[in-house]
This record gives C-alpha cells, structure tokens and sequence, in this order.
C-alpha cells in the first residue's frame, strides 16, 4: 500500500500558537515567617501583559 500522508502534510496540519510561554515566580512570606515561592508557566499575548496577572496561592 502506497504511504497516505507524508511529513510535509503533517507539518502543514499543525497551528501555531500565537502567544507567548512565560515562568512567573511569586515570592510570599508563609505563617511562620520563611520565604516561600510560586512558581506557574502562564501563556500571554505579549509581554506587558505580564504587568496585569494576578498569580495567588
């Protein structure tokens, strides 16, 4: 049987994404006075966006 489908079509299938992934780190004081740190990959359309997100435990 002849292949179906070639890499080429498989990478033409594939979209994308348009955003940027970004690693925000949140320092925080825990209940007993030590520095604890959030750490999430968040996606955002453009850098300034990074500005405006509100990450909470």
């Amino acid at each position: 049987m002849a292949k179906q489908q070639s890499f080429g079509d498989k990478t033409k299938k594939k979209t994308a994404d348009s955003r940027i992934t970004v690693k925000v780190i949140k320092g925080y004081r825990s209940d007993s006075g030590s520095m604890k740190y959030l750490e999430r990959l968040v996606k955002v359309e453009d850098t300034a966006a990074i500005e405006k997100l509100d990450i909470t435990r």
